[in-house]
């Protein structure tokens, strides 16, 4: 970290400025909770600052669901206003997701990280085929979801979100919509569900880092990153904003295919890095 010079380090700033900017506006447009662009975005920048390849993956991660937190407050506010937060649905999950983010973190906290560059490579490249291909071609034509669906449904969400960093709103919003639910209804739920899972994430994986593996990075308590935290905050919650109210205002299927082609090239992305340090 000392090595980088003042224009290198107002790059690598920059770089997180715009990446923080981009997840931001992204998870109130989108519902996708921003933690599929954070998490390479922090990855790069850990990667320049030279933290431990073994824990560098872990800490973006951990770090992603951190930013979460206030980014999905903001996304659920502004859609409340619009009456496009389903609370019975989010209380439904409430446990289940719980449940799912607490194995979830066994999970992340075992994996080493090329496993853990993998997995979120695989998740990219099938959220991006989703955008390009399925998001608007769904019906709406709300079905009735049973207890049972809603129960598993909430604890594979959690547990494939804790490892993957990100708010569960790429697996949230197709599951709704699969179900017919109204594209806006989707996306502010899933800001409401990120919440939960953000939080709990957030908890476990600052447990996980502090009481498991004992973890000592520079600015980090567990797997947050605390410089992350600050840098991406304060853009994330001022983008969510304008894209939460930008959902009500703009057609998104071009969006949509542009978000997830650059989902796939983060996907190659994210399996060459793989392929340089398995």
């Amino acid at each position: 970290m000392e090595n980088l010079n003042l224009n290198e380090i107002i790059n690598l700033l920059s770089v997180l400025a715009i990446a923080a900017a981009v997840a931001g506006f992204m998870a109130g447009l989108l519902g996708v909770g921003g933690g599929i662009i954070m998490v390479p975005a922090l990855y790069y920048a850990f990667t320049v600052l030279d933290f431990d390849i073994v824990t560098r993956m872990h800490l973006s991660v951990g770090t992603s669901l951190a930013i979460i937190i206030p980014t999905s407050i903001i996304s659920t506010k502004t859609h409340m206003e619009y009456n496009a937060v389903d609370f019975k649905m989010v209380k439904s999950f409430g446990l289940f997701i719980l449940a799912g983010v607490i194995a979830g973190t066994f999970l992340a906290v075992n994996m080493k990280t090329p496993a853990l560059v993998l997995f979120f490579s695989i998740f990219a490249f099938i959220v991006g085929l989703f955008f390009i291909f399925l998001r608007e071609q769904l019906v709406e034509n709300p079905k009735v979801i049973s207890n049972f669906v809603k129960k598993i449904s909430g604890v594979i969400i959690g547990f494939i979100s804790v490892p993957l960093g990100i708010g569960g709103g790429s697996l949230m919003v197709p599951f709704m919509r699969t179900f017919g639910y109204d594209i806006r209804k989707s996306i502010g739920t899933a800001a409401a569900v990120g919440f939960l899972i953000a939080l709990s994430g957030t908890i476990t994986m600052i447990t996980g880092g502090k009481i498991i593996n004992n973890v000592s990075s520079p600015f980090s308590f567990g797997y947050i990153n605390l410089l992350g935290f600050i840098v991406f905050v304060p853009v994330t919650m001022i983008m969510a904003r304008l894209g939460a109210k930008a959902v009500y205002k703009i057609d998104k299927k071009l969006l949509s295919k542009i978000f997830g082609t650059f989902l796939i090239i983060v996907s190659f992305r994210s399996f060459i890095e793989y392929l340089n340090i398995s």
